[in-house]
């Protein structure tokens, strides 16, 4: 698995809807799971537009 930039992380994160983001903090727990579930979509959005590192890029254990 790729590592993120924290930057493009931040950016992801301020991107989602703000429902999402003011959804963690509600009282019931389905609201708090749709908003998790909200954010990783936007996270994992991001992921998906990083540029491929190509054949000759060796991938490193972290």
């Amino acid at each position: 698995m790729e590592r993120i930039d924290i930057e493009q992380m931040a950016e992801a994160l301020l991107s989602a809807p703000g429902w999402a983001r003011i959804g963690l903090t509600a009282p019931t727990e389905h609201l708090r799971q749709q908003s998790a579930r909200e954010l990783a979509l936007a996270i994992a959005d991001i992921a998906e537009r990083l540029p491929d590192p190509g054949p000759d890029q060796m991938a490193l254990a972290l």
